[in-house]
Protein backbone atom coordinates (compact mmCIF):
# COMPACT_ATOMS: atom_id res chain seq x y z
CA UNK A 1 0.00 0.00 0.00
CA UNK A 2 1.24 3.65 -0.90
CA UNK A 3 1.91 5.91 2.40
CA UNK A 4 -0.69 7.94 3.88
CA UNK A 5 -1.82 11.03 2.70
CA UNK A 6 -2.58 14.00 5.47
CA UNK A 7 -5.90 14.57 6.40
CA UNK A 8 -6.58 18.27 6.63
CA UNK A 9 -8.34 19.29 9.80
CA UNK A 10 -10.81 22.83 8.60
CA UNK A 11 -10.62 25.19 11.42
CA UNK A 12 -13.84 26.97 12.66
CA UNK A 13 -14.66 29.72 14.57
CA UNK A 14 -16.95 29.35 17.73
CA UNK A 15 -20.67 29.74 17.92
CA UNK A 16 -23.12 29.45 20.47
CA UNK A 17 -26.63 28.85 20.22
CA UNK A 18 -27.76 31.78 22.10
CA UNK A 19 -26.55 33.61 18.92
CA UNK A 20 -29.40 32.78 16.91
CA UNK A 21 -32.22 34.04 19.60
CA UNK A 22 -34.37 35.70 18.30
CA UNK A 23 -33.90 34.98 14.55
CA UNK A 24 -34.81 31.42 15.10
CA UNK A 25 -37.99 30.23 16.41
CA UNK A 26 -37.74 29.77 20.42
CA UNK A 27 -39.46 26.53 20.43
CA UNK A 28 -36.91 25.63 17.65
CA UNK A 29 -33.52 26.19 20.13
CA UNK A 30 -35.15 24.52 22.87
CA UNK A 31 -35.14 21.84 21.07
CA UNK A 32 -31.89 21.39 20.35
CA UNK A 33 -30.50 22.22 24.07
CA UNK A 34 -32.70 19.21 24.76
CA UNK A 35 -31.54 16.40 22.53
CA UNK A 36 -28.16 17.15 22.78
CA UNK A 37 -27.82 16.72 25.97
CA UNK A 38 -27.97 13.00 25.80
CA UNK A 39 -24.81 12.66 23.42
CA UNK A 40 -22.67 15.39 25.12
CA UNK A 41 -18.87 14.26 25.01
CA UNK A 42 -19.86 12.40 21.85
CA UNK A 43 -16.99 12.11 19.21
CA UNK A 44 -18.31 13.56 15.48
CA UNK A 45 -15.87 12.99 12.52
CA UNK A 46 -17.02 14.57 9.26
CA UNK A 47 -15.05 13.79 6.46
CA UNK A 48 -15.82 16.17 3.29
CA UNK A 49 -13.72 16.67 -0.32
CA UNK A 50 -13.32 20.48 0.05
CA UNK A 51 -13.19 23.13 3.08
CA UNK A 52 -15.16 25.67 0.40
CA UNK A 53 -16.97 26.50 -2.54
CA UNK A 54 -19.69 24.40 -2.36
CA UNK A 55 -22.90 23.82 -0.16
CA UNK A 56 -21.45 20.72 1.65
CA UNK A 57 -18.83 23.35 3.09
CA UNK A 58 -20.95 25.79 4.15
CA UNK A 59 -23.29 23.37 5.87
CA UNK A 60 -20.12 21.75 7.49
CA UNK A 61 -18.53 25.59 8.35
CA UNK A 62 -22.09 26.47 10.44
CA UNK A 63 -22.70 22.68 12.21
CA UNK A 64 -19.50 21.83 13.54
CA UNK A 65 -18.90 24.97 15.58
CA UNK A 66 -22.52 24.53 16.66
CA UNK A 67 -22.23 20.77 17.70
CA UNK A 68 -19.13 21.43 19.74
CA UNK A 69 -21.32 24.53 21.43
CA UNK A 70 -23.80 21.67 22.59
CA UNK A 71 -21.18 19.53 24.31
CA UNK A 72 -19.99 17.55 21.43
CA UNK A 73 -16.56 16.76 20.21
CA UNK A 74 -17.16 17.43 16.38
CA UNK A 75 -14.18 17.36 14.09
CA UNK A 76 -14.01 18.39 10.33
CA UNK A 77 -11.55 17.01 8.01
CA UNK A 78 -10.89 17.34 4.19
CA UNK A 79 -9.24 14.55 2.19
CA UNK A 80 -6.69 14.96 -0.34
CA UNK A 81 -6.05 13.36 -3.72
CA UNK A 82 -4.29 14.52 -7.45
CA UNK A 83 -6.01 16.13 -9.52
CA UNK A 84 -7.03 13.05 -11.65
CA UNK A 85 -8.57 11.64 -8.35
CA UNK A 86 -10.97 15.27 -8.20
CA UNK A 87 -11.88 14.12 -11.86
CA UNK A 88 -12.57 11.08 -11.21
CA UNK A 89 -15.03 12.12 -8.33
CA UNK A 90 -16.78 15.04 -10.46
CA UNK A 91 -17.45 11.78 -13.15
CA UNK A 92 -18.53 9.97 -10.23
CA UNK A 93 -21.21 12.99 -9.22
CA UNK A 94 -22.14 13.68 -12.65
CA UNK A 95 -22.84 9.86 -13.29
CA UNK A 96 -25.12 9.31 -9.80
CA UNK A 97 -26.76 12.19 -11.05
CA UNK A 98 -27.89 10.09 -14.23
CA UNK A 99 -24.67 11.62 -16.80
CA UNK A 100 -24.16 9.03 -19.50
CA UNK A 101 -19.89 9.28 -19.00
CA UNK A 102 -18.84 6.50 -16.37
CA UNK A 103 -15.27 5.37 -15.43
CA UNK A 104 -12.31 3.78 -17.15
CA UNK A 105 -10.70 1.42 -15.47
CA UNK A 106 -7.50 3.57 -14.64
CA UNK A 107 -10.06 6.34 -12.97
CA UNK A 108 -11.54 3.12 -10.79
CA UNK A 109 -8.03 2.18 -9.87
CA UNK A 110 -6.77 5.68 -8.85
CA UNK A 111 -10.19 6.22 -6.95
CA UNK A 112 -9.75 3.53 -4.99
CA UNK A 113 -5.62 3.76 -4.37
CA UNK A 114 -6.24 7.61 -3.43
CA UNK A 115 -9.83 6.27 -1.06
CA UNK A 116 -7.43 3.72 0.45
CA UNK A 117 -4.72 6.22 1.48
CA UNK A 118 -7.01 8.93 2.68
CA UNK A 119 -8.44 5.93 4.96
CA UNK A 120 -4.85 4.97 6.00
CA UNK A 121 -4.55 8.67 7.38
CA UNK A 122 -7.74 8.53 9.80
CA UNK A 123 -7.17 8.22 13.35
CA UNK A 124 -9.54 6.10 15.40
CA UNK A 125 -11.26 6.99 18.61
CA UNK A 126 -14.45 7.89 17.15
CA UNK A 127 -18.53 7.53 17.78
CA UNK A 128 -19.57 8.26 14.66
CA UNK A 129 -18.11 9.10 11.21
CA UNK A 130 -20.07 10.95 8.63
CA UNK A 131 -18.26 10.70 5.10
CA UNK A 132 -19.83 13.27 2.64
CA UNK A 133 -20.63 12.68 -1.13
CA UNK A 134 -19.18 10.24 -3.38
CA UNK A 135 -15.30 11.58 -2.80
CA UNK A 136 -15.14 9.76 0.55
CA UNK A 137 -17.50 7.18 0.17
CA UNK A 138 -15.22 4.11 -0.73
CA UNK A 139 -12.92 5.05 2.54
CA UNK A 140 -15.32 3.13 4.91
CA UNK A 141 -13.87 -0.08 3.12
CA UNK A 142 -10.61 0.49 4.23
CA UNK A 143 -10.89 0.97 7.36
CA UNK A 144 -10.61 -1.69 10.12
CA UNK A 145 -13.47 -3.09 11.92
CA UNK A 146 -13.66 -1.07 14.73
CA UNK A 147 -16.40 0.79 17.29
CA UNK A 148 -17.27 3.50 14.75
CA UNK A 149 -20.59 3.75 13.02
CA UNK A 150 -20.13 4.88 10.01
CA UNK A 151 -22.81 7.07 8.02
CA UNK A 152 -22.68 8.12 4.40
CA UNK A 153 -24.51 11.49 3.59
CA UNK A 154 -25.20 11.64 0.53
CA UNK A 155 -25.88 15.40 -0.79
CA UNK A 156 -26.95 14.77 -4.41
CA UNK A 157 -30.09 13.02 -6.38
CA UNK A 158 -29.08 8.96 -7.11
CA UNK A 159 -32.22 8.08 -7.88
CA UNK A 160 -31.32 7.41 -11.22
CA UNK A 161 -27.66 6.86 -11.48
CA UNK A 162 -25.75 5.92 -13.75
CA UNK A 163 -25.74 1.97 -13.64
CA UNK A 164 -22.13 0.76 -14.92
CA UNK A 165 -21.06 3.80 -12.10
CA UNK A 166 -23.10 2.58 -9.33
CA UNK A 167 -22.63 -1.51 -9.75
CA UNK A 168 -18.86 -0.04 -9.06
CA UNK A 169 -19.60 1.62 -5.72
CA UNK A 170 -22.18 -0.04 -4.35
CA UNK A 171 -20.31 -2.74 -2.51
CA UNK A 172 -18.32 0.34 -1.32
CA UNK A 173 -21.29 1.24 0.66
CA UNK A 174 -21.92 -2.33 2.40
CA UNK A 175 -20.46 -1.51 5.51
CA UNK A 176 -21.73 1.70 6.39
CA UNK A 177 -24.28 1.62 9.51
CA UNK A 178 -26.44 4.46 7.78
CA UNK A 179 -27.44 6.70 5.10
CA UNK A 180 -28.69 10.45 4.82
CA UNK A 181 -30.61 11.90 1.95
CA UNK A 182 -32.26 15.35 1.28
CA UNK A 183 -35.21 13.34 0.46
CA UNK A 184 -36.43 9.99 0.51
CA UNK A 185 -36.27 10.07 -3.31
CA UNK A 186 -33.00 10.31 -3.93
CA UNK A 187 -32.20 7.27 -2.47
CA UNK A 188 -31.15 4.98 -4.90
CA UNK A 189 -33.67 1.67 -5.19
CA UNK A 190 -31.21 -0.74 -4.16
CA UNK A 191 -29.63 0.97 -1.91
CA UNK A 192 -27.48 -1.79 0.57
CA UNK A 193 -27.40 0.28 3.39
CA UNK A 194 -30.80 -0.60 5.75
CA UNK A 195 -30.83 2.67 7.74
CA UNK A 196 -32.19 5.44 6.31
CA UNK A 197 -32.70 9.18 7.34
CA UNK A 198 -33.73 11.98 5.67
CA UNK A 199 -32.29 15.23 6.30
CA UNK A 200 -33.33 18.72 4.35
CA UNK A 201 -30.11 20.90 4.77
CA UNK A 202 -30.73 24.15 6.03
CA UNK A 203 -29.03 28.00 5.95
CA UNK A 204 -26.87 29.29 8.69
CA UNK A 205 -28.60 33.36 9.60
CA UNK A 206 -25.63 34.31 11.02
CA UNK A 207 -23.51 33.57 7.73
CA UNK A 208 -21.76 36.66 6.71
CA UNK A 209 -23.56 35.92 3.09
CA UNK A 210 -27.04 35.98 5.33
CA UNK A 211 -26.10 38.66 7.81
CA UNK A 212 -28.60 41.48 7.77
CA UNK A 213 -26.76 43.94 5.38
CA UNK A 214 -27.57 47.64 5.46
CA UNK A 215 -29.16 49.02 1.63
CA UNK A 216 -26.94 51.25 1.84
CA UNK A 217 -23.36 48.81 2.25
CA UNK A 218 -24.99 46.66 -0.11
CA UNK A 219 -25.89 48.90 -2.83
CA UNK A 220 -21.55 50.34 -2.03
CA UNK A 221 -20.45 47.25 -2.73
CA UNK A 222 -22.63 46.11 -5.87
CA UNK A 223 -21.64 49.27 -7.61
CA UNK A 224 -18.57 49.02 -6.32
CA UNK A 225 -17.94 45.59 -8.65
CA UNK A 226 -19.88 47.83 -11.25
CA UNK A 227 -23.15 46.48 -10.67
CA UNK A 228 -25.48 49.60 -12.55
CA UNK A 229 -28.56 50.01 -9.49
CA UNK A 230 -30.25 52.21 -11.72
CA UNK A 231 -31.32 49.22 -13.50
CA UNK A 232 -32.65 45.84 -13.41
CA UNK A 233 -31.05 43.05 -12.04
CA UNK A 234 -31.32 39.23 -12.83
CA UNK A 235 -28.89 37.14 -11.05
CA UNK A 236 -28.18 33.72 -10.77
CA UNK A 237 -25.72 32.67 -7.79
CA UNK A 238 -24.39 29.02 -8.01
CA UNK A 239 -21.08 26.12 -8.86
CA UNK A 240 -20.42 26.61 -12.54
CA UNK A 241 -21.67 23.23 -13.20
CA UNK A 242 -23.90 21.92 -16.41
CA UNK A 243 -26.66 20.77 -13.79
CA UNK A 244 -27.10 24.44 -12.72
CA UNK A 245 -27.63 25.33 -16.35
CA UNK A 246 -26.17 28.40 -16.45
CA UNK A 247 -26.52 29.15 -20.35
CA UNK A 248 -30.19 28.28 -19.83
CA UNK A 249 -30.08 30.86 -18.01
CA UNK A 250 -28.64 33.27 -20.80
CA UNK A 251 -30.95 32.46 -23.35
CA UNK A 252 -34.11 33.15 -20.48
CA UNK A 253 -31.86 36.46 -19.81
CA UNK A 254 -31.99 37.42 -23.42
CA UNK A 255 -35.70 36.71 -23.76
CA UNK A 256 -36.84 38.68 -20.88
CA UNK A 257 -34.65 42.03 -22.29
CA UNK A 258 -36.59 41.78 -25.31
CA UNK A 259 -39.48 43.23 -22.80
CA UNK A 260 -36.96 44.38 -20.09
CA UNK A 261 -34.33 46.64 -22.36
CA UNK A 262 -32.37 47.53 -19.59
CA UNK A 263 -31.71 44.14 -17.59
CA UNK A 264 -28.36 43.16 -16.03
CA UNK A 265 -27.74 39.58 -15.45
CA UNK A 266 -25.10 38.58 -13.38
CA UNK A 267 -23.65 34.79 -12.89
CA UNK A 268 -22.52 34.64 -9.66
CA UNK A 269 -20.03 31.62 -8.65
CA UNK A 270 -17.67 29.69 -6.29
CA UNK A 271 -15.00 28.16 -7.48
CA UNK A 272 -13.66 24.66 -5.79
CA UNK A 273 -11.24 22.31 -5.55
CA UNK A 274 -12.67 19.58 -6.11
CA UNK A 275 -14.83 20.58 -9.46
CA UNK A 276 -11.88 20.86 -12.54
CA UNK A 277 -14.97 20.85 -14.57
CA UNK A 278 -16.09 24.47 -13.42
CA UNK A 279 -13.14 26.01 -14.77
CA UNK A 280 -14.03 25.43 -18.56
CA UNK A 281 -17.84 26.38 -17.90
CA UNK A 282 -16.39 29.25 -16.80
CA UNK A 283 -14.25 30.07 -19.34
CA UNK A 284 -17.18 29.37 -21.70
CA UNK A 285 -19.27 32.42 -19.92
CA UNK A 286 -16.84 34.85 -19.90
CA UNK A 287 -16.72 34.41 -23.91
CA UNK A 288 -20.54 35.17 -23.47
CA UNK A 289 -19.97 37.81 -21.24
CA UNK A 290 -17.34 39.54 -23.40
CA UNK A 291 -20.62 40.27 -26.43
CA UNK A 292 -22.86 41.62 -23.80
CA UNK A 293 -21.38 44.23 -21.73
CA UNK A 294 -24.93 43.70 -19.34
CA UNK A 295 -23.82 40.09 -18.91
CA UNK A 296 -21.34 39.97 -15.64
CA UNK A 297 -19.60 36.85 -14.46
CA UNK A 298 -18.08 37.23 -10.72
CA UNK A 299 -16.35 34.17 -8.82
CA UNK A 300 -14.50 33.93 -5.03
CA UNK A 301 -10.95 34.34 -7.22
CA UNK A 302 -11.94 37.88 -8.21
CA UNK A 303 -12.98 39.03 -4.79
CA UNK A 304 -16.66 37.73 -5.02
CA UNK A 305 -17.25 36.00 -1.53
CA UNK A 306 -20.14 36.15 1.05
CA UNK A 307 -20.42 39.99 1.26
CA UNK A 308 -20.96 40.14 -2.14
CA UNK A 309 -23.22 37.19 -2.56
CA UNK A 310 -25.10 38.68 0.09
CA UNK A 311 -25.81 41.93 -1.00
CA UNK A 312 -26.48 40.63 -4.73
CA UNK A 313 -29.21 38.59 -3.11
CA UNK A 314 -30.83 41.43 -1.22
CA UNK A 315 -30.75 44.14 -4.17
CA UNK A 316 -31.57 41.76 -7.26
CA UNK A 317 -34.93 42.39 -8.66
CA UNK A 318 -35.21 38.37 -9.24
CA UNK A 319 -33.05 35.57 -8.67
CA UNK A 320 -33.22 32.63 -10.70
CA UNK A 321 -31.89 29.14 -9.95
CA UNK A 322 -32.26 27.45 -13.10
CA UNK A 323 -31.20 23.95 -12.30
CA UNK A 324 -32.23 21.06 -14.17
CA UNK A 325 -30.77 18.10 -11.63
CA UNK A 326 -30.48 19.93 -7.86
CA UNK A 327 -29.34 18.03 -4.66
CA UNK A 328 -31.05 20.68 -2.48
CA UNK A 329 -29.49 24.07 -3.83
CA UNK A 330 -29.20 26.17 -0.54
CA UNK A 331 -28.92 29.94 -2.90
CA UNK A 332 -33.10 29.72 -3.03
CA UNK A 333 -33.14 29.69 0.46
CA UNK A 334 -30.74 32.15 0.80
CA UNK A 335 -32.45 34.43 -1.42
CA UNK A 336 -35.63 33.82 0.01
CA UNK A 337 -34.48 34.38 3.45
CA UNK A 338 -33.68 38.13 2.05
CA UNK A 339 -36.83 38.35 0.99
CA UNK A 340 -36.15 38.48 -2.82
CA UNK A 341 -38.39 36.75 -5.40
CA UNK A 342 -36.83 33.36 -6.50
CA UNK A 343 -37.55 31.86 -10.03
CA UNK A 344 -36.48 28.46 -9.87
CA UNK A 345 -36.31 24.85 -11.74
CA UNK A 346 -38.66 22.47 -10.61
CA UNK A 347 -35.69 19.90 -9.54
CA UNK A 348 -34.40 18.19 -6.85
CA UNK A 349 -35.23 19.73 -2.83
CA UNK A 350 -35.78 22.92 -4.62
CA UNK A 351 -39.55 22.08 -5.12
CA UNK A 352 -39.48 21.57 -1.09
CA UNK A 353 -38.04 25.48 -0.55
CA UNK A 354 -40.15 26.69 -2.50
CA UNK A 355 -43.72 25.53 -2.11
CA UNK A 356 -46.53 25.58 -4.19
CA UNK A 357 -50.08 26.89 -3.84
CA UNK A 358 -51.22 29.88 -2.49
CA UNK A 359 -47.98 29.60 0.46
CA UNK A 360 -45.31 29.39 -1.86
CA UNK A 361 -42.55 31.52 -1.26
CA UNK A 362 -41.29 31.36 -5.69
CA UNK A 363 -42.27 30.56 -8.60
CA UNK A 364 -40.89 26.68 -9.87
CA UNK A 365 -40.39 26.75 -13.50
CA UNK A 366 -39.72 24.08 -16.17
CA UNK A 367 -37.99 25.12 -19.62
CA UNK A 368 -36.31 28.32 -20.62
CA UNK A 369 -39.33 30.12 -21.74
CA UNK A 370 -41.47 29.80 -18.59
CA UNK A 371 -38.20 30.82 -16.77
CA UNK A 372 -38.10 33.87 -19.29
CA UNK A 373 -41.98 34.56 -18.43
CA UNK A 374 -41.81 34.18 -14.57
CA UNK A 375 -38.60 36.83 -14.41
CA UNK A 376 -40.48 39.20 -16.71
CA UNK A 377 -44.09 38.95 -15.40
CA UNK A 378 -42.08 39.84 -11.41
CA UNK A 379 -39.98 42.42 -12.87
CA UNK A 380 -43.46 44.62 -14.75
CA UNK A 381 -45.27 43.71 -10.98
CA UNK A 382 -43.00 44.76 -8.46
CA UNK A 383 -45.85 44.54 -5.74
CA UNK A 384 -46.59 40.88 -6.56
CA UNK A 385 -42.67 40.69 -6.47
CA UNK A 386 -42.75 41.87 -2.76
CA UNK A 387 -45.22 39.79 -1.56
CA UNK A 388 -43.92 36.62 -2.65
CA UNK A 389 -40.89 37.35 -1.21
CA UNK A 390 -42.19 38.03 1.79
CA UNK A 391 -43.69 34.68 1.61
CA UNK A 392 -40.17 32.66 0.90
CA UNK A 393 -39.21 34.63 3.90
CA UNK A 394 -41.52 33.51 6.42
CA UNK A 395 -41.05 29.68 4.80
CA UNK A 396 -37.52 29.28 5.31
CA UNK A 397 -37.64 30.87 8.70
CA UNK A 398 -40.02 28.21 9.96
CA UNK A 399 -38.44 25.51 7.64
CA UNK A 400 -35.07 26.21 7.08
CA UNK A 401 -32.85 27.74 9.61
CA UNK A 402 -29.61 25.67 10.91
CA UNK A 403 -30.63 24.96 14.45
CA UNK A 404 -33.57 22.56 12.64
CA UNK A 405 -30.59 20.89 10.63
CA UNK A 406 -28.61 20.43 14.16
CA UNK A 407 -31.38 18.91 15.50
CA UNK A 408 -32.22 16.11 12.50
CA UNK A 409 -28.16 15.13 13.04
CA UNK A 410 -28.73 15.07 16.96
CA UNK A 411 -31.93 12.51 16.26
CA UNK A 412 -29.52 10.28 14.06
CA UNK A 413 -26.28 10.33 16.26
CA UNK A 414 -28.72 9.38 19.33
CA UNK A 415 -29.90 6.50 17.07
CA UNK A 416 -26.20 5.40 15.83
CA UNK A 417 -25.10 5.44 20.06
CA UNK A 418 -28.60 3.36 20.99
CA UNK A 419 -28.15 0.97 18.51
CA UNK A 420 -23.89 0.65 19.71
CA UNK A 421 -24.24 0.57 23.36
CA UNK A 422 -25.33 -2.25 25.03
CA UNK A 423 -28.58 -2.36 27.28
CA UNK A 424 -28.29 -0.19 30.14
CA UNK A 425 -25.40 2.03 29.38
CA UNK A 426 -25.56 5.98 30.25
CA UNK A 427 -24.69 6.97 26.46
CA UNK A 428 -27.86 5.16 25.17
CA UNK A 429 -30.25 6.94 27.34
CA UNK A 430 -30.39 4.41 30.31
CA UNK A 431 -30.13 5.74 33.58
Amino acid sequence: MSAPMLLHDVVVGPRDLAAYEGVVPAAALADVRARAERLRGLHVLHLSATPYGGGVSELLRSSVPLLRALGIDAQWKVITGEPAFFEATKTIHNALQGAPDGLDDEQREGYLRTSERNAAALSDGWDIVVAHDPQTLAMRAFWPEADERWIWRCHIDTSSPNPDVWAFLRPYLEPFDAAVFTMQEFAPPDLPVADLHLIPPAIDPLNPKNLRLPDTTARQVLAWIGIDLGQPLMTQVSRFDPWKDPFGVLEAYRLVREEVPGLQLAMVGSMALDDPQAWDLHRRLQEESAKDPRIRVFTNLTGVGNIEVNAFQRLSDVIVQKSIREGFGLVVSEAMWKGTPVVAGRAGGIPMQVGEGPGAGGVLVDGVEPTARAVTELLLDPDRAERLGARGRRRVRARFLLPRLISDWLDVFDTMVAARAPVGDAAAGEP
